[in-house]
């Protein structure tokens, strides 16, 4: 059953781990997705030019949603070029870890730039194009950092949580429009990026999960299909922790 037929997703930080996780299961859902990369335009377009096998359409596009401009400038680039603007996926975010001692100004602004920033610029990129079609599903993605926090993480954890009362007031403000605002908090995902870590560092963090191992990008993916659908639709201004009870 494909849950997102006949939908268009922009997905932000598609070209890898996450995002990339989610490109892909939207799409064998049926859904067209439009989804950013910042880097590597070879790794986006040979992801883009695969998925449209399956007979979607898909389109990688460059673009930095910390940038207000950028994002209006994307957002109406995937309307012109898809028709319309049915899912947004606000993934796109980075880490600059340290104690609050040791961090920079730098290094605080530039998270939450990243992180919180870019979810009010795509958020507000959309919203029009959902208010006309009096529909649309929102999915920000924050952490389990964001919920209890985590030392050293003081920028990542405040950007974070600053993504989790952004959306709850977006539900507030457009469900009489039919526009969903959710969130989902991964835990411990392994992707790419936590391959670097040592093999130690891995199994501590698996064995203080109760279901005793790390989650999956398509773990994540799976979650932002119900939201996005229509399975979901009276769910909205919700924190959906997919963290394998790390946080129970």
């Amino acid at each position: 059953m494909k849950l997102l037929e006949g939908k268009t997703a922009i997905i932000t930080g598609g070209s890898r781990g996450i995002g990339k996780g989610i490109v892909e299961v939207f799409a064998q859902h049926g859904a067209n997705v439009a989804f950013t990369y910042n880097s590597s335009a070879e790794a986006a377009d040979a992801l883009a030019t695969e998925i449209s096998k399956s007979g979607v359409k898909a389109k990688a596009y460059k673009s930095d949603a910390s940038n207000y401009e950028a994002s209006q400038e994307l957002a109406a680039a995937v309307l012109e070029d898809f028709g319309s603007i049915d899912i947004l996926v606000n993934n796109a975010g980075i880490t600059k870890d340290n104690l609050l001692m040791r961090m920079s100004e730098a290094d605080f602004d530039t998270v939450v730039e990243v992180n919180l920033k870019s979810v009010f610029n795509m958020t507000k990129a959309v919203q029009r194009t959902m208010l006309k079609q009096r529909k649309g599903s929102i999915i920000n993605m924050s952490s389990v950092v964001g919920v209890k926090g985590n030392a050293g993480q003081t920028n990542y954890a405040a950007s974070k949580a600053g993504i989790i009362g952004f959306s709850k007031s977006v539900a507030l403000e457009l469900g009489s429009r039919d526009i969903r605002s959710n969130v989902i908090a991964p835990g411990f995902i392994e992707t790419e990026m936590t391959g670097k870590l040592d093999a130690a560092t891995v199994q501590s963090w698996r064995d203080a999960i109760p279901l005793k191992r790390g989650g999956s990008p398509e773990d994540i993916a799976n979650a932002c299909v119900f939201l996005a659908s229509d399975l979901s639709a009276y769910v909205t201004g919700q924190v959906l922790n997919v963290d394998g009870g790390m946080l129970t």
